[in-house]
């Protein structure tokens, strides 16, 4: 059942199972244990729309990489509200100890991983493995004006289901059911308890309504940052931080620094190239992107960063397009369309806005009257939007596309001193907000550095352009975009010197309090993580039914 805590009379009742977070890791946690004979509740701090409280209470302060306000929601569904869907696997190499990177390793293989995103794809509209193989939509290398033979990189593919998936929607019939309650405006302040158990989470409402939610086993689902927050803001069981005995929550925070750098001047101009440069097809968006293979990444002592090419048409960086497609987003007519034709054949991707990342103005929260500056918008740049309009929609012509830039991502190698702890300002709750310091390590530029100096000579020699890049001599540093991707501050791992939890996820500093999400990754790899994050809460979600469900 779907309820609103604070209009509630009484306390709810006590659970065998205690979600906080509603976004992926949580709801998909919640939906794997319907039919487990276990009494299951989420608590969601936000409601079903954001809201200003909302909004106060996911505040964080950040230095370093700046942390985006959206990357964070207090709103059923967390982040996935607002994530334009991209996914792809981990890579082996990512689960593996690497010699040169001093807290690297994953305490279980990756073949363990390999059925669980099976799984995910299967009840979560993500892509099937296969779909990431050069048979499956790397057959689309084949459709373009070129395709190149590599000789030192090598392409990884990068998939997002259309619609992209919200969990608050994808698994609201779970919630609409007798499955699972979930309470709306339930801010968790703390997690109170003695010894090695936790015995209630203690509950805000709007009204200032406190409420101690009684529960045999919490899963902490609530998103990189706010996880280890709530464990920092946990002190009845430890003075430092609940599960903080050895000082390790809220450490090797990561992420996937993310920006523009380096502009490849084609050979020749082409028309189509759709796999490199973005498509639609079968009900999925996606690119293929380049990077180091396996060997070549530990050969050279690198991390597992890469780049995708973005085509350059004469209309690029248009405010008024981007506005334009942001309201063709919004509209039935035009997504329907959009997505009976992908079925049918493969959609060419004509701007970045398209799909991908999401921007500020795609993110900026709009009443149904917050949509009319976007008309202004799309009137100021009327010759580039009317061009664009002219190619997408009544010519169908192809421009030909002479330049590509270079969209960079990184893998961050997980260091103690990039982290989350506390900041000295409260919340509405009186508990002090995150303080997130991370930046990138030498390491982690040499890595897209070497990755950009290979790219030139492998351009230059399968006969594709030109790459200028300044990135070795750039200063500050260009790649310091928040990708939205909070990892690792709860890692996983059999030493509690090293990490929070056990491989079953379980705190090591208590008995019956899991952690899911990103922030149990102990490294972080190049992919976007969400695809992860629900194999793994389907793992913990089984760990769950064969601990607890015998003793119901």
């Amino acid at each position: 059942m779907i309820r609103d805590l604070d209009q509630h009379d009484g306390d709810p009742p006590a659970y065998d199972v205690c979600i906080i977070g509603s976004g992926a890791a949580g709801g998909t946690v919640a939906a794997e244990l319907v039919g487990s004979g276990l009494s299951v509740c989420v608590l969601e701090s936000g409601v079903q729309r954001v809201t200003r409280r909302g909004d106060d209470l996911k505040k964080a302060h950040s230095r370093g990489i700046h942390v985006k306000d959206y990357s964070r929601e207090r709103v059923l569904g967390g982040a996935t509200t607002t994530w334009s869907g991209l996914s792809s696997p981990l890579d082996p190499a990512d689960l593996q100890p690497r010699d040169f990177v001093e807290y690297s390793g994953w305490p279980l293989e990756r073949a363990e991983l390999l059925p669980l995103y099976e799984e995910a794809a299967e009840r979560y509209r993500f892509p099937r493995l296969a779909a990431f193989t050069p048979e499956g939509f790397g057959a689309l290398r084949a459709k373009g004006d070129l395709s190149p033979a590599w000789s030192v990189v090598e392409e990884k593919i990068f998939l997002a289901a259309d619609d992209p998936q919200d969990f608050g929607k994808e698994v609201r019939q779970v919630y609409e059911s007798d499955g699972a309650d979930l309470w709306l405006d339930a801010s968790v302040a703390e997690l109170c308890g003695s010894g090695r158990t936790v015995t209630h989470a203690d509950v805000r409402t709007r009204s200032g309504r406190q409420i101690a939610l009684r529960a045999r086993v919490f899963v902490v689902a609530a998103g990189g940052i706010e996880n280890a927050r709530l464990l920092l803001n946990s002190r009845d069981m430890c003075a430092d931080g609940l599960g903080n005995e050895r000082d390790q929550v809220g450490r090797y925070m990561m992420n996937h620094p993310k920006n523009y750098r380096g502009i490849l001047h084609l050979a020749r101009p082409v028309e189509e190239l759709p796999y490199y440069f973005g498509f639609l097809s079968e009900g999925f968006a996606g690119y293929g992107g380049l990077r180091f293979p396996e060997g070549e990444l530990a050969r050279r002592g690198l991390m597992n960063s890469y780049v995708r090419l973005e085509p350059l048409f004469p209309w690029s960086d248009s405010e008024g397009i981007e506005a334009l497609v942001l309201i063709a987003k919004r509209s039935k007519f035009f997504v329907d369309r959009m997505r009976k034709k992908s079925r049918t054949e493969v959609v060419e991707l004509r701007d970045y806005a398209e799909t991908g990342d999401d921007s500020d103005l795609q993110n900026q929260r709009r009443s149904l009257f917050g949509f009319v500056p976007l008309l202004f918008t799309i009137l100021f740049d009327a010759p580039k939007v009317t061009r664009y309009l002219w190619s997408r929609v009544v010519s169908r012509k192809r421009p030909l596309i002479r330049r590509a830039r270079l969209r960079n991502f990184m893998e961050m190698e997980p260091r103690p001193e990039n982290r989350v702890t506390l900041s000295d300002e409260v919340d509405l709750l009186g508990k002090p907000l995150p303080l997130v310091l991370h930046d990138t390590t030498a390491l982690d530029r040499r890595s897209l550095v070497e990755l950009h100096a290979v790219l030139v000579e492998e351009f230059e020699r399968a006969g594709v352009g030109r790459l200028e890049t300044d990135l070795a001599t750039a200063e500050p540093w260009p790649i310091t975009q928040d990708a939205s991707h909070h990892i690792g501050t709860t890692r996983m791992g059999t030493d509690p010197a090293t990490s929070v939890v056990d491989p079953d996820l379980k705190l090591h500093g208590a008995d019956n309090v899991h952690l899911a999400g990103a922030s149990v990754f102990p490294t972080s790899g190049c992919a976007n993580p969400t695809f992860t994050i629900v194999a793994l809460s389907i793992r913990l979600a089984r760990t769950l039914r064969q601990r607890y469900s015998e003793s119901v």
